[in-house]
């Protein structure tokens, strides 16, 4: 089986601000019924109160992520499933509870994890 990230970005979710709970507790029934399922392997959003840093391989930190780079922010889930079909099917649970288009990827497999 492949790990999925399914994920968006915090600017995909326009949805007002009364709604945001609804939103919230949709997105956790998906993830509740993921790991009911036995698929599911960490989920959460990135605190964006939190600024990201790059670390040099020397251990210099410089603030800020890669220039030029993707905003890497809003939530996302990783799910272990059989097939990419799977893997679509959940994605679109997480987009209709999100209310927003979501974004799959594969992570490569590592035979040491």
């Amino acid at each position: 089986m492949a790990k999925y990230l399914i994920s968006f970005p915090a600017a995909a979710m326009q949805v007002p601000a009364d709604e945001l709970p609804a939103v919230g507790q949709a997105a956790a029934a998906v993830i509740d019924a993921a790991k009911a399922a036995g698929v599911y392997v960490f989920a959460g959003g990135i605190d964006e109160s939190v600024p990201p840093v790059r670390v040099s391989a020397q251990g210099n930190v410089t603030p800020g992520g890669y220039p030029g780079g993707p905003l890497l922010n809003g939530g996302f889930a990783v799910l272990e499933l059989p097939t990419r079909a799977d893997a679509i099917a959940w994605a679109a649970k997480l987009a209709q509870a999100c209310r927003c288009d979501q974004e799959l990827r594969v992570f490569g497999f590592d035979p040491r994890s």
